[in-house]
């Protein structure tokens, strides 16, 4: 089972560019043509003994990479179960022949011998996102804002929404947009939504799915099939304020703080992992129409940075916690 959230990266087509390497190094153009030399992402996690980090280090420089970022963690509290985790961003050696395919199977034996968790991925390759939504556009315009301006690599190929209001704005950037109701009077309707979605998450390939305040409760078997790849924006921190009209209850309440929470879909409505929160300061003045339109900003900023970061490979799951490497 993969330590980090997200199915295994698949090799970079041809003619991939690499992209620039992380914590400002640069990455080195091999001799001919000039061309990026092609980067990797490793992350791993396994029982915290001593000698891992030597063993990866060694296996990448044997096998002809130049490390351009490592950072890892060791978890000591109770409830961590010495748990050791790890991200590491390489580039490959000029005019030393590494594909993505022999890295990963020379680092076998390596993981074996630790008992790891582990994936590979070509950051030549974007993952391949599925956004689902309902009749709010602010996150779904917002993540393709950012993936047309080039500051979220993603690619979207689908958005599906259980109401049609939004097939407009996905036209207007480019994106196909698909309408799966689920009729809350029909008990079938929800699970021929469900398997509909899942038979385009395999046809299209897609990497990871998005609620992009997508306002229908997901089956737990659904959950369970995609584990640790649904992404999810929830109006509050998590658990205060659920269900309907957040903000009027957050305003009733007269709280001084609110916020917006990224985190993973599991069976346990709204208490998923968490990979980001947002917040705001308010007070008495603030009514409810002015909380939600401070929420919404605080939902766009949370959202956008847990896809970032699931994108780039950086959330490893630790139970119902994530281990973040930014």
């Amino acid at each position: 089972m993969p330590a980090a959230a997200g199915g295994q990266a698949s090799t970079a087509a041809a003619g991939g560019q690499a992209s620039t390497a992380a914590a400002g190094g640069q990455a080195s153009t091999a001799a001919a043509g000039g061309q990026a030399s092609p980067e990797y992402v490793l992350t791993l996690s396994c029982p915290d003994r001593t000698g891992i980090v030597h063993a990866v280090a060694g296996y990448l420089l044997e096998a002809g990479c130049n490390v351009l970022d490592s950072q890892q963690f060791g978890d000591r509290t109770a409830g961590g179960a010495g748990r050791f985790f790890m991200r590491v961003h390489v580039e490959t050696v000029a005019g030393v022949p590494v594909t993505y395919d022999s890295l990963h199977a020379g680092f076998t034996a390596v993981a074996s011998g630790f008992g790891m968790e582990w994936e590979l991925h070509d950051v030549a390759v974007q993952p391949r996102v599925l956004i689902m939504v309902s009749k709010a556009g602010h996150c779904l315009n917002d993540l393709l804002y950012r993936r047309a301006a080039e500051s979220l690599r993603i690619d979207v190929p689908l958005v599906i929404g259980n109401h049609p209001d939004l097939a407009p704005l996905a036209a207007a950037h480019g994106v196909a947009f698909e309408h799966l109701p689920a009729d809350p009077g029909d008990p079938m309707s929800a699970a021929r939504s469900e398997g509909r979605l899942l038979d385009l998450v395999a046809g299209l390939d897609i990497d990871f799915v998005v609620l992009a305040r997508y306002m229908r409760i997901l089956s737990p078997e659904l959950c369970a099939k995609l584990a640790g790849r649904i992404i999810n924006i929830h109006h509050s921190f998590l658990p205060s304020f659920k269900g309907a009209r957040p903000y009027h209850q957050a305003h009733a309440h007269g709280v001084k703080l609110i916020g917006a929470t990224a985190h993973y879909v599991t069976a346990d409505l709204d208490e998923g992992p968490i990979i980001e929160q947002e917040v705001a300061r308010v007070d008495h003045t603030s009514s409810p129409a002015d909380l939600a339109a401070i929420g919404r900003d605080a939902e766009r900023v949370a959202l956008a940075r847990a896809v970032r970061w699931h994108a780039e490979h950086r959330v490893l799951l630790h139970g119902r916690r994530t281990v973040i490497f930014r």
